[in-house]
C-alpha cells in the first residue's frame, strides 16, 4: 500500500451570499480573506495557518433544513483553537446557536448562515 502523506490544503463550502458569509467568517471569527483568482462565480478564500476555507457562492443542492441539530452528526469541518471559552463568548454575543461535543471533549458545533456545520475544538 502506498502512503501519499496527504495533508488538507482547503475545504470548500457552498454559500448563498458571499457578503453574509464574509461577515460571519471574517467579522465574527476574525478569519483573513486572501486573494482568489476569478473563477467565473463569486467566492472568497480564507487563510487559516497553512490551510484555507474556500467559500463558493453557487446554487446549493443540499437541503438547508432538516439537518441534525447537533453538527457532529452532519458533514462538518473541524477547526482547532487554543481556548474554547472566547469562541463561546463570541457566539453568545452574536446570538449564534451551538451545541457542545457529545464525547466530552472541549469542543462545540455551530452552523454558518448557510447551515454548514463547523466543529471548533480546543487543542489539548
Amino acid at each position: 500500500m502506498t502512503n501519499f502523506n496527504f495533508t488538507i490544503h482547503h475545504a470548500s463550502l457552498v454559500v448563498a451570499d458571499i457578503a453574509v458569509s464574509l461577515k460571519f467568517y471574517c467579522d465574527i471569527f476574525g478569519m483573513q480573506q486572501v486573494d482568489r483568482p476569478d473563477l467565473g462565480f463569486p467566492g472568497a478564500w480564507l487563510q487559516l495557518g497553512a490551510q484555507q476555507i474556500h467559500l463558493l457562492e453557487l446554487k446549493n443542492s443540499d437541503p438547508t433544513t432538516g439537518r441534525p441539530e447537533h453538527g457532529g452528526r452532519d458533514r462538518h469541518i473541524a477547526l482547532s483553537v487554543n481556548e474554547l471559552a472566547p469562541v463561546k463568548a463570541v457566539l453568545d454575543k452574536n446570538g449564534i446557536a451551538y451545541t457542545l461535543s457529545k464525547s466530552g471533549r472541549k469542543a462545540l458545533f455551530c452552523r454558518d448562515p448557510d447551515g454548514n456545520a463547523l466543529e471548533i475544538l480546543q487543542q489539548t
